[in-house]
């Protein structure tokens, strides 16, 4: 494992261009009033955990023109952004998720930066509960839709459920923003999405709600069926009913699908993605890499971790890798050294890892 890149501000989500350039968004939680002493208490542990902190509101590119694992160029791709996640590429393309919208701005193969304020293709509801204001982007192979994440409003609807409109989903748009409809809802909080490399279906890694124990509800990674409810607000885990929730909803219990693998409760499981590279032994094609944030409201902490996800038949396998930790400097008091979010493969094959605390892009790949 090397340093890719250090000094960076809350880098929390990368994309990898096709000619080898890493793109980086910066960026972190803006803390709002809170509604009430729970919204207080969230904020207070936040703070603590080191969750919402100066905000650079950019996205960075970092070239590495020779391939040595080390970066030549450093420059300010894009800045004035909206909490920025989600990075796409569509042929002379780019896409960007701020937390209010999606923005599609021109590109060249080749270009350090992007000027102007873009073309906003879509409004989207901003910010939410906890963390829940990232959006995320993906694109379907033949590159005819994008496939949109937008986080819940709150844990469990405490507010109304008009609050989350358009929320908890995974929306499917047109290139040009039209054509919106929800691909899968019930969904509280979705963030790393990719494609499973041989079945070509969408998966994603989704945190799950809080305050029914230290124990429960275990985030999950899920395949993603269109039309699909997966229990957010009314049930967790499939049909269990959580009794917190002040609106009724048996018809829609009834349907919510049971997810393909937990992940543990609390890990806040952010970065997901399918390895198609060859760096990495054989054992690792095809199966999932995940960037786990880390518990902020466990006295056991859980997460702070990438882990590794084998596949076997396009299906999640045990068992389950710790494959990058240290993270965790100290499981008594929470101290950290960094709390790794997104994940990508580079061209060759390496694992970057974004370190949102510790400021730096890891890059890992086996030793020669």
């Amino acid at each position: 494992m090397q340093r890719f890149a250090e000094g960076l501000l809350n880098p929390r989500w990368v994309y990898v261009l096709p000619n080898g350039d890493v793109l980086v968004a910066e960026s972190s939680t803006k803390p709002k009033p809170p509604k009430d002493d729970e919204g207080k208490q969230i904020q207070k542990l936040l703070r603590q955990a080191g969750n919402i902190t100066p905000n650079a509101d950019r996205i960075t590119l970092l070239r590495d023109a020779n391939r040595d694992g080390v970066v030549d160029t450093r420059t300010v791709f894009k800045d004035g952004l909206n909490q920025p996640f989600g990075m796409l590429l569509l042929k002379d393309r780019i896409y960007v998720a701020n937390t209010d919208g999606i923005l599609q701005f021109t590109y060249k193969a080749g270009q350090t930066r992007i000027d102007g304020t873009g073309k906003k293709i879509l409004s989207l509801p901003a910010g939410g509960y906890n963390n829940h204001w990232t959006r995320n982007l993906i694109a379907n192979a033949a590159g005819t839709k994008i496939y949109v994440s937008v986080g819940s409003a709150s844990n469990v609807a405490e507010h109304g459920m008009e609050e989350e409109a358009r929320r908890a989903n995974i929306l499917e748009i047109n290139l040009d923003g039209s054509g919106e409809r929800i691909y899968a809802s019930g969904l509280r909080n979705p963030n790393g999405m990719d494609w499973h490399p041989n079945t070509n279906v969408l998966w994603t890694v989704v945190n799950e709600r809080d305050n029914l124990g230290e124990d429960l509800v275990p985030d999950y990674l899920t395949s993603v069926r269109d039309g699909a409810f997966y229990g957010w607000p009314y049930s967790y885990f499939g049909q269990n009913v959580d009794p917190r929730v002040k609106e009724k909803r048996p018809d829609l219990v009834s349907k919510a699908l049971v997810p393909d693998f937990a992940l543990g409760p609390h890990t806040a499981s952010l970065g997901l993605v399918f390895y198609k590279g060859t760096a990495f032994p054989e054992r690792y094609r095809g199966g999932v890499f995940i960037g786990q944030h880390g518990s902020w409201n466990r006295k056991q902490f859980s997460g702070y971790k990438v882990i590794f996800v084998p596949f076997r038949d396009g299906r999640p396998a045990a068992p389950v890798e710790d494959f990058l930790t240290g993270f965790l400097a100290n499981e008594k008091t929470g101290r950290t050294n960094g709390r790794p979010v997104g994940v990508a493969v580079d061209g060759a094959g390496a694992l970057l890892v974004a370190d949102d605390t510790g400021n730096t892009i890891w890059r890992v790949i086996p030793a020669k």
